[in-house]
Protein backbone atom coordinates (compact mmCIF):
# COMPACT_ATOMS: atom_id res chain seq x y z
CA UNK A 1 0.00 0.00 0.00
CA UNK A 2 1.41 3.38 -0.91
CA UNK A 3 1.99 5.93 1.78
CA UNK A 4 1.40 9.64 1.50
CA UNK A 5 4.28 11.42 3.13
CA UNK A 6 3.74 14.85 4.60
CA UNK A 7 6.69 16.65 6.10
CA UNK A 8 5.86 18.74 9.12
CA UNK A 9 7.89 21.68 10.38
CA UNK A 10 9.49 22.27 13.78
CA UNK A 11 8.32 20.08 16.61
CA UNK A 12 6.39 21.45 19.59
CA UNK A 13 5.21 18.66 21.92
CA UNK A 14 3.46 21.09 24.29
CA UNK A 15 0.66 21.67 21.80
CA UNK A 16 0.35 18.14 20.45
CA UNK A 17 2.10 18.53 17.13
CA UNK A 18 5.17 16.66 16.02
CA UNK A 19 7.82 16.96 13.36
CA UNK A 20 7.30 13.68 11.58
CA UNK A 21 6.31 11.94 8.43
CA UNK A 22 2.60 11.10 8.52
CA UNK A 23 1.60 7.85 6.88
CA UNK A 24 -1.50 7.77 4.75
CA UNK A 25 -4.61 7.31 6.87
CA UNK A 26 -7.63 5.64 5.31
CA UNK A 27 -10.51 8.03 4.61
CA UNK A 28 -13.45 8.13 6.99
CA UNK A 29 -16.35 5.91 6.02
CA UNK A 30 -19.52 7.56 4.75
CA UNK A 31 -21.43 6.93 7.99
CA UNK A 32 -18.72 8.74 9.99
CA UNK A 33 -18.79 11.75 7.65
CA UNK A 34 -22.58 11.93 7.98
CA UNK A 35 -22.38 11.55 11.77
CA UNK A 36 -19.73 14.30 12.01
CA UNK A 37 -21.88 16.66 9.98
CA UNK A 38 -24.93 15.81 12.11
CA UNK A 39 -22.91 16.48 15.27
CA UNK A 40 -21.84 19.87 13.94
CA UNK A 41 -25.43 20.72 13.02
CA UNK A 42 -26.89 19.49 16.34
CA UNK A 43 -26.05 22.78 18.05
CA UNK A 44 -27.54 25.05 15.39
CA UNK A 45 -31.23 25.01 16.48
CA UNK A 46 -30.47 25.77 20.14
CA UNK A 47 -27.91 28.39 19.09
CA UNK A 48 -30.45 30.17 16.92
CA UNK A 49 -33.06 29.97 19.69
CA UNK A 50 -30.52 31.35 22.20
CA UNK A 51 -29.48 34.23 19.90
CA UNK A 52 -33.10 35.27 19.34
CA UNK A 53 -33.61 35.11 23.10
CA UNK A 54 -30.42 37.08 23.64
CA UNK A 55 -31.76 39.95 21.56
CA UNK A 56 -34.66 40.36 23.97
CA UNK A 57 -37.43 38.24 22.50
CA UNK A 58 -39.03 36.73 25.65
CA UNK A 59 -39.84 33.33 24.04
CA UNK A 60 -42.34 32.42 26.73
CA UNK A 61 -40.52 33.24 29.97
CA UNK A 62 -42.64 35.13 32.48
CA UNK A 63 -42.57 36.64 35.97
CA UNK A 64 -39.31 37.30 37.78
CA UNK A 65 -37.33 35.20 35.30
CA UNK A 66 -38.50 37.32 32.36
CA UNK A 67 -37.74 40.52 34.31
CA UNK A 68 -34.23 39.31 35.19
CA UNK A 69 -33.49 38.47 31.55
CA UNK A 70 -35.01 41.74 30.30
CA UNK A 71 -32.58 43.72 32.46
CA UNK A 72 -29.64 42.44 30.37
CA UNK A 73 -31.14 41.75 26.95
CA UNK A 74 -30.30 43.39 24.71
CA UNK A 75 -26.97 44.18 26.33
CA UNK A 76 -24.49 41.89 28.08
CA UNK A 77 -27.07 39.11 27.96
CA UNK A 78 -26.98 39.38 24.18
CA UNK A 79 -23.20 39.11 24.10
CA UNK A 80 -23.37 36.09 26.42
CA UNK A 81 -26.01 34.31 24.31
CA UNK A 82 -24.18 34.94 21.03
CA UNK A 83 -20.80 33.93 22.51
CA UNK A 84 -22.23 30.76 24.05
CA UNK A 85 -23.87 29.83 20.76
CA UNK A 86 -20.65 30.48 18.82
CA UNK A 87 -18.61 28.46 21.32
CA UNK A 88 -20.99 25.49 21.16
CA UNK A 89 -21.02 25.55 17.35
CA UNK A 90 -17.24 25.90 17.21
CA UNK A 91 -16.76 22.90 19.50
CA UNK A 92 -19.32 20.87 17.57
CA UNK A 93 -17.60 21.78 14.30
CA UNK A 94 -14.36 20.25 15.58
CA UNK A 95 -16.09 16.89 15.12
CA UNK A 96 -15.79 17.44 11.37
CA UNK A 97 -12.00 17.52 11.81
CA UNK A 98 -12.12 13.89 12.87
CA UNK A 99 -13.24 12.90 9.36
CA UNK A 100 -11.31 15.51 7.34
CA UNK A 101 -7.59 15.85 6.58
CA UNK A 102 -7.27 18.89 8.89
CA UNK A 103 -7.88 16.50 11.78
CA UNK A 104 -4.52 14.89 10.96
CA UNK A 105 -2.45 17.81 9.69
CA UNK A 106 -3.18 21.36 10.82
CA UNK A 107 -3.99 23.59 7.82
CA UNK A 108 -1.02 25.74 6.78
CA UNK A 109 -2.94 29.00 7.31
CA UNK A 110 -3.15 28.38 11.09
CA UNK A 111 -0.52 30.56 12.81
CA UNK A 112 2.40 28.84 14.56
CA UNK A 113 1.22 25.25 14.09
CA UNK A 114 0.05 25.19 10.46
CA UNK A 115 1.34 22.23 8.45
CA UNK A 116 2.14 20.12 11.49
CA UNK A 117 0.80 16.68 12.23
CA UNK A 118 -1.84 16.35 14.94
CA UNK A 119 -1.01 13.60 17.39
CA UNK A 120 -4.08 11.34 17.34
CA UNK A 121 -4.32 11.16 21.14
CA UNK A 122 -4.50 14.98 21.32
CA UNK A 123 -7.73 14.68 19.33
CA UNK A 124 -9.05 11.39 20.71
CA UNK A 125 -8.77 12.04 24.46
CA UNK A 126 -10.62 15.40 24.58
CA UNK A 127 -13.17 14.17 22.04
CA UNK A 128 -13.95 11.05 24.07
CA UNK A 129 -14.17 13.04 27.30
CA UNK A 130 -16.46 15.53 25.57
CA UNK A 131 -18.59 12.69 24.20
CA UNK A 132 -18.97 11.19 27.67
CA UNK A 133 -19.92 14.51 29.28
CA UNK A 134 -22.33 15.46 26.49
CA UNK A 135 -23.95 12.01 26.49
CA UNK A 136 -24.41 12.20 30.27
CA UNK A 137 -25.94 15.67 30.04
CA UNK A 138 -28.19 14.53 27.21
CA UNK A 139 -29.41 11.51 29.17
CA UNK A 140 -30.03 13.67 32.24
CA UNK A 141 -32.07 16.12 30.16
CA UNK A 142 -34.03 13.37 28.42
CA UNK A 143 -34.85 11.51 31.61
CA UNK A 144 -36.20 14.24 33.84
CA UNK A 145 -33.95 17.29 33.86
CA UNK A 146 -35.66 19.07 30.97
CA UNK A 147 -39.16 18.29 32.24
CA UNK A 148 -38.17 19.58 35.68
CA UNK A 149 -36.97 22.87 34.21
CA UNK A 150 -40.16 23.30 32.19
CA UNK A 151 -42.28 22.60 35.28
CA UNK A 152 -41.07 25.83 36.92
CA UNK A 153 -43.74 28.56 36.98
CA UNK A 154 -41.71 31.15 35.00
CA UNK A 155 -40.60 28.72 32.29
CA UNK A 156 -42.18 28.70 28.84
CA UNK A 157 -45.44 26.76 28.46
CA UNK A 158 -47.53 25.60 25.53
CA UNK A 159 -46.19 26.44 22.07
CA UNK A 160 -43.20 28.34 23.50
CA UNK A 161 -42.15 25.28 25.51
CA UNK A 162 -42.56 23.08 22.43
CA UNK A 163 -40.41 25.38 20.30
CA UNK A 164 -37.71 25.55 22.98
CA UNK A 165 -37.77 21.76 23.41
CA UNK A 166 -37.48 21.16 19.66
CA UNK A 167 -34.57 23.62 19.51
CA UNK A 168 -32.67 21.88 22.32
CA UNK A 169 -33.57 18.25 21.55
CA UNK A 170 -30.87 17.76 18.86
CA UNK A 171 -28.22 18.45 21.53
CA UNK A 172 -29.00 15.02 23.02
CA UNK A 173 -27.50 13.46 19.87
CA UNK A 174 -24.26 15.47 19.98
CA UNK A 175 -22.49 13.24 22.55
CA UNK A 176 -23.26 9.86 20.96
CA UNK A 177 -22.43 11.18 17.48
CA UNK A 178 -19.14 12.62 18.69
CA UNK A 179 -18.34 9.34 20.45
CA UNK A 180 -18.97 7.24 17.34
CA UNK A 181 -16.91 9.55 15.11
CA UNK A 182 -14.09 9.61 17.66
CA UNK A 183 -13.94 5.81 17.84
CA UNK A 184 -13.72 5.71 14.04
CA UNK A 185 -10.95 8.37 14.06
CA UNK A 186 -9.04 6.33 16.66
CA UNK A 187 -9.52 3.17 14.60
CA UNK A 188 -8.12 4.86 11.49
CA UNK A 189 -5.24 6.75 13.15
CA UNK A 190 -4.21 4.75 16.23
CA UNK A 191 -5.20 1.17 15.52
CA UNK A 192 -4.46 0.94 11.81
CA UNK A 193 -2.05 -1.66 10.46
CA UNK A 194 1.44 -0.36 9.91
Amino acid sequence: MSKLMINARVSDHRIGVVDAVVPDVPPAPRWARIAATAAALSTVPSGLWRIVFGFGVPLGFSGATAAAYAAHQPGWGTVYCVALSALAEGLAFLTVGLVRPWGQVVPRWVPLIGGRRVRPLFAVVPALLGALVLTGLGLFALFGGWAGNLAEADSPHGLSALVMTLAYLPLAAWGPLLGAVTVDYARRTLWRRR
